[in-house]
């Protein structure tokens, strides 16, 4: 045998040796807490054949509580890139079998590596996390290292779409990369994310609580609002992934993502026209409406559970992405509270960064009253999705369902907020409040002077229907030019299409500056 036969052998060894990661065991145990290896989970994503891996053989370079005796090829993490659905994307997928995916200088520094790639190559940057978290051993250094790639997910925030995905544990300071991603997606059962676990929790507040009570999946689709997306298995985790991306451009210089459009432009939905409830203050759900303009009905919704109030996610409309952002009447009337104007905000403002259209539902009776929401701070929560909505310099195309009153009128994407073309159906309601609260405040003293109750509710009533008369429409808000069309709601497909259309070519920028103070 040549030399360089016996080279090229060793090499093939080597590569096999690193495949195994942490050894065939720790893969079987691996396996059985349902879980996929950090290279089972790329091969999934990816499209077949795709992956070109770095950094296979890099080992770490502790030798403090005998580490020194004890290392691994690739050192915990996979790294590199491949194609989803032909695009370019750049992974990193943390190994669980080695050090329990714990983070250490090097195993940072290849996730660095491919951060800096992503950002020079322009294209999307995908994380799937499942570690244990800073390497203990490595002191110091493990801590630099996680700052090292916060710092990049700092910089790559609004240039190149970045996805986390949690199939497994991520606690302590390992949570706040993906916290500075643009979309988090958690496994059931199998992921958790905490700033400090259960043991810690019980130490310093004495409250008993389990790891998935603290930070499952459920606690933070639900609570929290910090998974956008929550998946029955690793497989459907996947899915989105791939899903998600087909929606989003490969960095912050590109259009959104065109696609073959097989669903009639000019379909007519007759259902809309008799969506609307006679009684004002009966529900509907926002969602039918959704699927009946979009094409083919496709809608993926992010963050469904948190504050569902309002609903936020990605369509396409004659096969172009868009971002829907749509108050709903199914929960608290559609009214706008802390959660839902804090979901909605960030999501307007990653539609921005990205060139992605925005397309505003509403149907809002105002920003939800009471001490709760006072003490918590509604004045700047709303204020951000004010803010967001006012920012944006991407083609924004409103439709006034039904109730558009006081602020949160002026909130959701508002011509005054430099809405590009603003539809109101029949149906709408554009006032300042309810007409209830309305005569209360417009015949206080008329009210006030009489005392028998059923004439004070006759002439409540009349008042009542006098407002109605003349703001329960759309017509004086078009009147003056704040609603381009009042259109009928079968043709709200179309319009928007059109609408879409002749805005492919806006252009719009902000005044010059370091960077606006979003109120936080």
């Amino acid at each position: 045998m040549s030399s360089n036969q016996g080279k090229i052998e060793e090499l093939i060894r080597l590569r096999e040796q690193a495949k195994l990661g942490g050894g065939q065991k720790r893969i079987d145990s691996q396996h059985k807490k349902g879980k996929y290896t950090a290279r089972e989970r790329i091969e999934m994503l990816l499209d077949e054949g795709s992956f070109e891996e770095f950094d296979m053989f890099v080992t770490h370079r502790c030798h403090n509580f005998g580490l020194e005796n004890d290392t691994y090829y690739g050192d915990g993490v996979v790294t590199g890139y491949g194609t989803v659905d032909g695009r370019l994307v750049y992974v990193f997928a943390q190994d669980f079998t080695v050090f329990g995916g714990s983070l250490s200088e090097t195993f940072a520094a290849k996730i660095c590596k491919v951060m800096d790639m992503a950002m020079k190559a322009g294209a999307p940057l995908i994380g799937i996390n499942d570690s244990g978290g800073a390497r203990i051993q490595e002191g110091v250094n493990s801590l630099s290292g996680y700052t090292e790639i916060f710092q990049r997910n700092i910089l790559a925030s609004g240039v190149v779409p970045q996805i986390s995905a949690i199939f497994g544990p991520c606690a302590g300071g390992a949570v706040y990369s993906p916290a500075l991603t643009d979309f988090i997606i958690m496994s059931k059962g199998t992921s958790y994310m905490f700033v400090t676990g259960p043991k810690v929790v019980k130490t310093v507040t004495g409250e008993e609580v389990n790891q998935e009570q603290l930070g499952g999946a459920s606690i933070h689709a639900a609570k929290s609002g910090v998974a956008h997306f929550v998946a029955d298995t690793e497989e459907d985790g996947v899915g989105l992934i791939r899903k998600l991306l087909s929606y989003l451009p490969q960095n912050n210089l590109e259009d959104a993502p065109l696609t073959v459009c097989t669903d009639d432009i000019d379909r007519l939905e007759d259902s809309l026209n008799e969506i609307i409830p006679d009684n004002p203050n009966k529900p509907y759900d926002v969602l039918e409406v959704i699927r009946a303009v979009v094409d083919n009905g496709e809608f993926l919704e992010s963050q469904s559970l948190f504050a569902p109030n309002i609903v936020t996610g990605f369509a396409r409309f004659n096969g172009q992405s868009v971002g829907i952002i749509a108050n709903q009447p199914k929960y608290l009337a559609g009214v706008l509270d802390i959660n839902a104007s804090r979901k909605a905000a960030r999501f307007v403002r990653f539609c921005d960064a990205f060139n992605i259209p925005i397309v505003t539902l509403v149907d809002v009776p105002g920003f939800l009253p009471g001490t709760a929401q006072e003490y918590g701070g509604i004045i700047i929560h709303g204020a951000k999705l004010l803010f967001a909505y006012g920012e944006a310099t991407v083609p924004k195309v409103t439709v006034i369902l039904r109730k558009a009153y006081g602020g949160a009128y002026c909130v959701m994407s508002s011509k005054h907020l430099r809405g590009d073309i603003n539809y109101a159906w029949p149906q709408a309601e554009i006032a300042v409040m309810g007409p209830a609260g309305a005569i209360e405040v417009l015949a206080s003293k008329e009210i006030a002077a009489i005392e028998n109750p059923e004439e004070k509710a006759k002439f409540m009533s009349e008042k009542e229907a006098e407002y109605r008369r003349k703001f329960a429409n759309p017509y004086v808000a078009a009147k003056y030019g704040y609603i381009d069309d009042v259109i009928e709601p079968r043709n709200t497909r179309f319009r928007i299409i059109r609408a879409l259309q002749s805005l492919a070519t806006k252009k719009l920028t902000n005044p010059a500056k370091k960077h606006s103070n979003i109120p936080l």
